[in-house]
């Protein structure tokens, strides 16, 4: 087992690549302790639950809504829930955003910590304190910074994933990469197929550099008001592309930063052969490089981006695999762009 620590303003938040869920309780000393998960984890893994109190949500990105966290509020009301319950969220990214923002407004702040069960949750999502709920199919507009006490990352959870939510894991991996180190981005590159298989080795180390990445940005820069925005690479477009079409996050992110490196390539900072690059690695991941999609609706999505400065956005750009920036760049010049790259 491998530990991180991302250092927030509220406290230290530990990271435990390796660990089982079976030893949960070793991480709560509270004796009220409440379990938020989704349906597919309690069918799962209900016999490695500890014996305590579940509150159950439906799965999907349509859950992540405030119906849901004012359920949640009443459940614990009616638990009589004080500032001496931990709330622990088991789940994907969609259970670990409700948790966290449940956690920190319920009674002003409770203790909180996660179990990531999903790839996209351990590499991207349970990591950084970064918690929200959609508001009318925009990403995240309701939300607060602070951080989970613990995150628990078991690979072996990863074991009755679909095929599909293994690669929108792997296209965060992929983001990771891109952004902050060229060796990882080499290393999926000779490695895809046994990611792809979730060698256990393969998995703890693309997940152990992931959160290596985002942990050291994060403990420069956990309230996004600069560094961090270096995580957005491929999320503006891509959520836009996720409200519009309904396809699923990994996918829209990496489409997303196709579209990205091919911008920064037009304005002179990324090489074609890095460009190519990253299409090759995606396409070997079986995520889409190609997509039909309305760019009007995706550019006017775009304008609801929290990123948006007035006219312009904050875009993250490639000077090369492994370094990002990031510079405003005005909403029609980014329309036009996206617009002609789509018609490739």
């Amino acid at each position: 087992m491998k530990t991180l620590k991302v250092h927030g303003s509220k406290g230290i938040s530990r990271i435990f690549i390796g660990e089982r869920l079976q030893n949960l309780q070793k991480y709560t000393d509270s004796r009220q302790v409440v379990i938020i998960t989704d349906r597919n984890v309690r069918n799962h893994y209900s016999k490695d639950l500890p014996s305590c109190y579940i509150i159950e949500i439906g799965t999907g990105e349509t859950m992540k809504n405030l119906d849901t966290v004012q359920r949640i509020y009443l459940d614990l009301l009616r638990l009589g829930a004080d500032r001496s319950f931990f709330i622990v969220g088991i789940g994907g990214g969609v259970v670990s955003d409700i948790t966290g923002f449940v956690a920190s407004t319920y009674l002003r702040g409770l203790r909180f910590g996660f179990v990531s069960s999903t790839l996209l949750s351990q590499v991207d999502a349970g990591v950084g304190g970064k918690n929200g709920v959609n508001l009318r199919g925009y990403k995240n507009l309701v939300g607060t910074f602070n951080q989970p006490e613990f995150v628990i990352c078991d690979t072996d959870l990863l074991k009755t994933l679909p095929e599909k939510e293994v690669r929108c894991g792997l296209a965060e991996v992929v983001k990771h990469a891109c952004i902050g180190d060229a060796c990882l981005f080499s290393y999926l590159e000779a490695h895809y197929k046994k990611a792809l298989a979730l060698d256990r080795d393969v998995m703890e180390k693309i997940i152990h550099d992931s959160v290596v990445i985002k942990s050291s940005i994060v403990n420069r820069d956990e309230r996004e008001s600069g560094e961090r925005m270096k995580l957005n690479f491929g999320h503006t477009l891509g959520h836009a592309i996720e409200k519009t079409t309904g396809i699923p996050h990994g996918e829209a992110v990496g489409f997303g930063m196709l579209v990205a490196s091919r911008l920064s390539f037009k304005r002179g900072w990324l090489s074609k052969h890095e460009v190519t690059r990253i299409e090759a690695l995606l396409k070997k991941l079986n995520l889409p490089t190609r997509l039909k999609v309305d760019g009007n609706l995706v550019i006017e999505a775009m304008t609801k981006d929290k990123k948006r400065r007035s006219e312009s956005l904050n875009f993250v750009f490639l000077h090369g695999i492994g370094e990002a920036f990031v510079e405003q760049i005005p909403i029609k010049e980014l329309g036009a762009g996206i617009n002609e790259i789509i018609r490739l």
